[in-house]
């Protein structure tokens, strides 16, 4: 009988991921159809041709923006049609210049993937600590530190806190007299050395711009966690657990925390999309060639089909965080398995 229980969970397990994945994928087709619709409609590629000295003749350039799948005169369903057909094989078709879409994007979503991940894990996982001590220690010193600085954290714009790190970092750099944090790009261009030197060097250069993306998520964390733990910390379950010997640290972390951390991991999948948005300035600003840098010169430079893969790229990545949500929310409440 117990191991039939547990194929029927394992069954249903199985069952509620695929069903979300179904509803997910469908999301996706919705929100990337839209994306290319509106980048098509409201971007204008034919601009990019006007200005020329000496003129460039009309037919050149509708032949030019027939041959990318940019061109207004062609009906836009039309194109839409042309651009799913190539996404569907993996084509995301060509950039305003005529380079390959995917080959350039295939190379900054790894940059813009280890900024994110790193940040997100880390804010997320500092925030949930925080907020959980601060509601431990309700009004106590730390609790009001915490949310003293969370509230300052959380009033200024990522632009500006981005700024401010960059000025403390060259600031302890001049005071230690030694380039500890490094403020501009991935990596020192031309630097020598092994493995272990250029791991070094990355991670100086990784510093900075993670922390202008989890300092925001470990106040926004913080005040969330800490809120569901208040909630949880005078629950009956919880006053049973210590009645029957269990040691208040053991049933806060076994019980009370486990109990306040379902929604905050329902909440992950949402911070992972903002993440998206927040890093488009981060890269802009520590000089980052990511997907974020190349949405902002893609928008500017009228190339529909680069916004339309870096959409469907983000859709795809809050589908995978969506699954990650759904997989831990399973794992700390089993009864969303039921249904």
């Amino acid at each position: 009988m117990a191991t039939d229980s547990r194929d029927l969970g394992g069954e249903t397990m199985a069952g509620f991921l695929l069903r979300r994945l179904l509803n997910y994928l469908v999301l996706i087709v919705v929100a990337t159809s839209l994306a290319y619709m509106l980048a098509a409609g409201a971007l204008d590629p034919r601009s990019n041709y006007e200005g020329r000295n000496p003129p460039i003749p009309p037919a050149v350039i509708d032949a030019r923006l027939t041959e990318l799948n940019l061109n207004d005169r062609t009906p836009l369903f039309e194109r839409y049609l042309t651009w799913a057909g190539g996404v569907a094989h993996g084509d995301f078709g060509k950039t305003v210049t005529g380079d390959s879409v995917r080959d350039d994007l295939a190379r900054r979503a790894g940059v813009t993937l280890r900024l994110i991940t790193i940040g997100l894990v880390l804010g997320s996982v500092a925030g949930v600590l925080v907020g959980a001590c601060a509601a431990v220690k309700q009004y106590g010193v730390f609790d009001r530190l915490a949310t003293g600085v969370s509230f300052v954290v959380l009033a200024v714009p990522t632009v500006v806190l981005a700024n401010i790190l960059i000025i403390a970092g060259v600031w302890f750099n001049g005071l230690v007299d030694a380039q500890v944090f490094l403020v501009s790009g991935e990596a020192s261009p031309g630097l020598q050395g092994g493995f272990l030197a250029q791991l070094a060097d990355r991670g100086r250069h990784l510093v900075l711009p993670t922390l202008s993306l989890s300092l925001g998520l470990i106040a926004v964390y913080s005040r969330y966690q800490r809120n569901m733990m208040l909630d949880v910390l005078g629950a009956d379950f919880i006053r049973t657990a210590m009645a029957k010997g269990l040691r208040r640290r053991t049933a806060l972390i076994r019980h009370a925390l486990r109990t306040a951390l379902i929604p905050a991991v329902t909440y992950f999948a949402f911070t992972f999309g903002s993440l998206l948005v927040g890093t488009t300035f981060t890269e802009k600003i520590f000089g980052w060639h990511g997907m974020g840098e190349q949405l902002v010169n893609s928008i500017s430079t009228n190339d529909v089909n680069t916004v339309a893969a870096i959409s469907c790229f983000a859709a795809f990545a809050v589908l995978v965080a969506s699954l990650v949500s759904d997989v831990l929310h399973a794992v700390l409440d089993p009864r969303v398995r039921v249904g």
